[in-house]
């Protein structure tokens, strides 16, 4: 049985990679220690940006969190590594269960660190990660960890992008070439 699982885990990861579709745009729920919405923007073939806004359910805030991510491709297009770093900014909420928030609590803003691995499947993106994230200014505490399911639909994927890119690019030249245009056939040079 043992000898079984890893050919078979091998046909069902590849047999995906056939469906699979990189992303340009996504955004979805995430859940976990906190939860909220997230949305990635791709920016490079290996960078991605992405924004959440959370509530947390262990303190009485509401957090925005902005980070730059670096992706590691595994066995397939679809399937990744990615750890990354950027700002958090929360607000606390102005009652914590009846009484006042104590003086001294500021509303927090610091540094959040991520890790986590994704799986991109037709139209739809799964993620896990550990987000941990320190408080510069403000807080309940200085140093806290999260970890989140995130499920996010696939709004632009690489293919579609690179379509309307093409496009934009031949309508351009076009534009451009209104006077005089050749057509393709003016290359003898090149077999047709």
């Amino acid at each position: 049985m043992k000898n079984l699982i890893l050919p078979f885990l091998s046909v069902v990861l590849l047999s995906f990679s056939a469906n699979t579709q990189a992303y340009m745009t996504t955004g979805g729920l995430r859940a976990g220690t906190d939860w909220g919405i997230t949305i990635q923007q791709r920016l490079t073939k290996n960078m991605t940006i992405e924004g959440i806004v959370q509530s947390s359910l262990q303190r009485e805030e509401v957090i925005i969190t902005a980070l730059v991510e670096r992706h590691y491709p595994l066995i397939f297009r679809g399937l990744n590594l990615y750890t990354g770093a950027g700002l958090h900014k929360g607000w606390l909420s102005p009652e914590a269960s009846g009484e006042l928030v104590p003086t001294g609590f500021k509303d927090p803003f610091g540094l959040t660190f991520i890790t986590g691995a994704e799986m991109t499947l037709g139209r739809f993106n799964f993620s896990y990660d550990f987000k941990p994230a320190i408080n510069v200014v403000g807080g309940e505490r200085k140093f806290y960890t999260q970890s989140g399911v995130s499920v996010r639909y696939v709004f632009l994927t690489n293919k579609q992008y690179k379509k309307k890119q093409k496009a934009k690019r031949k309508k351009k030249r076009k534009e451009e070439g209104k006077g005089i245009h050749l057509g393709d056939g003016w290359k003898i040079w090149k077999k047709n």
